[in-house]
């Protein structure tokens, strides 16, 4: 079994300091993300995820800088089909693929809110998004493959004679994660994708969700977030912390915003999050955070020790992969980078040698 993929999300800036508040936006602290990413590159994180919303700013040109600012993170670019046309998609990752020796994967994100969807001209319902996001990857895979000229006639994309000078770099292809919940995010993910994405459960949720995907081939991984301490009285004290003084104002926002989505995945951690006694899921994930930040927000919490052990249980149901954002999160990466890490790898290995 190889090694899990250890991901984190890069902030905006230096990264959100309490679970219960507003992310500042307004401004992009583009050195400060700079120096994230150098960290991150530093500590031996596989792949930084470049979110996508509204209210951050763009992740692509942003990677185009931050590839000439590193030399061994990757680099997971979320975007949405529909925002930009597939051979031009595919000729700025391909150009992406040249600058940083093929240190680009994808996300491709569906979209979660009408809403948001509209604020781009944006108006295919959900099972509809899905569709043009499968003929979108169709179309991709086929310039990785090298066809040229490329026609495609289609529901949603009309191409005619297409050809791109510049291929992905040694005509390899990025590697292909597909995020949502729905079945039909499942078959996508399972048709056109390397991982399938989706927000956290417990061990026993995240293998029942996921069997038919993994029985299909496809790999499964988790974005979630993180909260590791040197004993696990010290981080029930720092979730204790983090909730004082919540922006409820915020959290109402969120309310409203969730009650307009029409996505599977967001309203599944919400599910999970309104069933949890006391904000716990299971003694060791948290769901109090959810009410404020979204799906992502499910997190783990234990000492450096529960944590790792808690993580190994994931990855003997099948996961491969996770994606860790954390309060603050530069120093939750830098903590299990330094703590949690080391530990998960020596179970990995016990594992290992156990099924040898």
């Amino acid at each position: 079994m190889p090694a899990l993929r250890i991901h984190w999300c890069s902030p905006l800036d230096s990264g959100q300091q309490k679970a219960s508040e507003k992310y500042n936006t307004g401004a992009l602290d583009f050195a400060g993300i700079v120096d994230f990413a150098q960290e991150a590159d530093e500590l031996g994180i596989d792949s930084l995820l470049m979110g996508i919303s509204y209210h951050m700013p763009d992740p692509l040109p942003m990677i185009g800088a931050l590839v000439r600012e590193t030399s061994r993170v990757k680099f997971i670019l979320a975007y949405r089909p529909g925002l930009l046309p597939p051979t031009l998609f595919t000729q700025i990752v391909n150009t992406v693929s040249w600058m940083s020796d093929k240190r680009i994967a994808l996300n491709l994100v569906a979209g979660i809110s009408p809403d948001e969807q509209a604020f781009y001209g944006d108006f295919v319902a959900h099972d509809g998004r899905y569709e043009r996001t499968s003929e979108f990857l169709e179309i991709l895979h086929r310039f990785w493959k090298g066809e040229t000229p490329l026609t495609h006639h289609g529901a949603h994309y009309r191409i005619e004679q297409a050809q791109l000078g510049l291929p992905f770099k040694d005509n390899e292809r990025p590697h292909i994660y597909l995020s949502g919940a729905s079945e039909i995010a499942q078959q996508i993910a399972v048709k056109h994708s390397d991982c399938w994405l989706r927000y956290g459960d417990t061990p026993q949720g995240i293998a029942e969700a996921s069997r038919a995907v993994l029985e299909a081939g496809c790999s499964v991984g988790i974005r979630m977030h993180v909260l590791a301490r040197e004993t696990r009285a010290q981080a029930l004290s720092a979730v204790e912390s983090m909730m004082e003084n919540p922006d409820e104002q915020h959290r109402e926002w969120v309310r409203q915003f969730v009650g307009r989505c029409d996505s599977e995945a967001v309203k599944t951690s919400f599910r999970l999050a309104d069933k949890a006694e006391h904000d716990w899921l299971s003694p060791m994930l948290w769901s109090g955070a959810v009410a404020y930040r979204g799906g992502p927000a499910l997190c783990v919490v234990g000492s450096y020790q529960e944590v790792a052990e808690y993580l190994l249980e994931y990855k003997k149901v099948g996961v491969s992969e996770f994606i860790f954002s954390g309060w603050p999160t530069r120093d939750e990466m830098r903590g299990f980078c330094r703590h949690v890490l080391p530990r998960l790898r020596k179970l990995e290995a016990e594992l290992e040698s156990q099924h040898a």
